[in-house]
């Protein structure tokens, strides 16, 4: 399956730990409308990548602040 640039969100985060991504990616992998994710935890601002034809910004970053961890966009 091919994407396109603008199904492509990248973040900024504090997920540091293997943890940590486990918690983030269980709420990933709830959201039907995200076909793929990963966070580089070997980045210095742990990346998170996100798939999704139709989840805003916006939307992403509220969902992971809600539970604790920090995200802001990478433009």
């Amino acid at each position: 399956m091919e994407e396109f640039i603008s199904e492509i969100l990248i973040f900024k985060t504090n997920i540091r730990t293997e943890a940590d991504r486990q918690l983030v990616g269980a709420l990933l992998d709830s959201h039907a409308c995200i076909r793929k994710w990963n966070v580089d935890l070997q980045d210095v601002d742990c990346v998170l990548r996100i798939v999704s034809p139709t989840l805003t910004v916006e939307e992403t970053i509220a969902l992971i602040t809600r539970h604790g961890y920090q995200c802001t966009e990478l433009i």
